[in-house]
């Protein structure tokens, strides 16, 4: 794209009358020079000039899409998980930069032919399985990954709203960040300029430079391509 653009970002997410987690993504993507698109199931339309893509956090995914006779245990958005499957589709044949937030990296790995756990409770020894906004969990990041090149560091803290994660990896994804039980919370493709999974919510940890520089180098990347 021109570099006197600024990237115009597809943000998906549920169809919510008070989509907060959309709200803040967008305004940390104007904070490093791109513009936002919000699409949903009922706003389906993706536009052909995107020059990138986030799939945002929200309910758990259909287990029937990795798991077939799996039982539903929790609240689902069938509609959702097919929408954002057909992004996926279309944008990952491309080099066109992609985040994965929360339930979003779980999805891109699915789309991948990886699978998830669908209840970490059993897993968790060293970490709460406690929904928190605030930054208390820690994250371990792999060395010699994008992820430590954005975050700059190879420990920090981060938030958790989650209680499924990465189980088998999907085609081409590494992981490159767990927390203290050895779960998964980040995964990216090392093939790719940008196509990067992440347990946690950096949009709602806005005070965190290191959290604002995932949004800015899926920019910078935009750019770049």
């Amino acid at each position: 794209m021109s570099t006197g653009k600024r990237p115009l970002i597809g943000v998906t997410g549920a169809d919510k009358r008070f989509p907060v987690s959309w709200w803040f993504i967008r305004w940390a993507l104007s904070r490093v020079g791109a513009d936002a698109v919000y699409m949903t199931p009922r706003r389906s339309h993706i536009p052909q000039h995107l020059d990138g893509v986030i799939i945002s956090g929200g309910d758990d995914i259909d287990p029937g899409l990795y798991l077939p006779d799996h039982d539903d245990t929790a609240p689902l958005d069938r509609s959702r998980d097919e929408f954002e499957i057909r992004v996926l589709e279309q944008i990952m044949p491309t080099r066109k930069p992609v985040l994965g937030i929360c339930r979003g990296a779980q999805l891109m790995n699915v789309v991948l032919g990886g699978t998830l756990y669908t209840d970490l409770r059993p897993f968790r020894r060293l970490t709460s399985n406690r929904r928190m906004l605030l930054p208390r969990k820690h994250l371990q990041v792999d060395a010699g990954t994008l992820l430590e090149s954005i975050l700059q560091a190879q420990h920090c803290r981060i938030n958790s709203l989650h209680h499924q994660a990465i189980r088998d990896l999907g085609q081409g994804l590494k992981i490159s960040g767990r927390d203290r039980d050895a779960i998964v919370q980040a995964v990216e493709n090392p093939d790719h300029p940008f196509r990067v999974g992440v347990q946690w919510h950096p949009e709602y940890l806005p005070q965190q430079r290191p959290q604002l520089r995932l949004f800015q180098q899926l920019v910078d990347t935009a750019k770049a391509l």
